[in-house]
């Protein structure tokens, strides 16, 4: 099954604006199609994966990039730092976050870490890398022979 177009997987705005790196993106989705073929499941799963991209690229105002989806499944949601609403405790660099967050503004901490709100507000929480395996496997871009 050939990789689907950007502008099935992200908004039209995100599509056009990643057009000059649709190649790479195609690879990563049939790496991560075949590793999921293969049982082992990418975090976040695989129709989370690009979620980041989902908001329109218009309304981003504010972008946050994390390091690599968290390793243990049922966290990594597809934006960065953010976990289900369920997740408890939240993890510590979320929990990092909502401490400036709550210190920089005056705001009470979140009540979980979901930060899909955020995302509807114009924060684009993305992951600088590919998807991760879950904890204690190595990381899907290293299997894929990626630096």
């Amino acid at each position: 099954m050939p990789a689907r177009a950007l502008d099935e997987l992200m908004e039209a705005g995100w599509a056009q604006a990643l057009a000059p790196v649709a190649v790479q993106i195609s690879a990563m989705q049939e790496f991560v199609r075949d590793e999921a073929t293969q049982g082992r499941d990418p975090l976040p799963a695989q129709e989370n994966v690009l979620r980041a991209f989902r908001q329109p690229f218009r309304d981003v105002r504010v972008l946050i990039v994390g390091q690599d989806p968290y390793p243990t499944p049922g966290h990594a949601v597809g934006l960065s730092f953010s976990v289900a609403p369920d997740v408890r405790p939240v993890p510590r660099s979320l929990g990092n976050i909502f401490a400036e967050y709550s210190e920089d503004l005056g705001l009470p901490t979140p009540g979980n870490g979901d930060l899909t709100p955020w995302s509807e507000r114009g924060c684009c929480c993305s992951t600088g890398c590919s998807p991760s395996s879950p904890a204690g496997r190595l990381p899907i871009e290293a299997r894929a022979g990626r630096p």
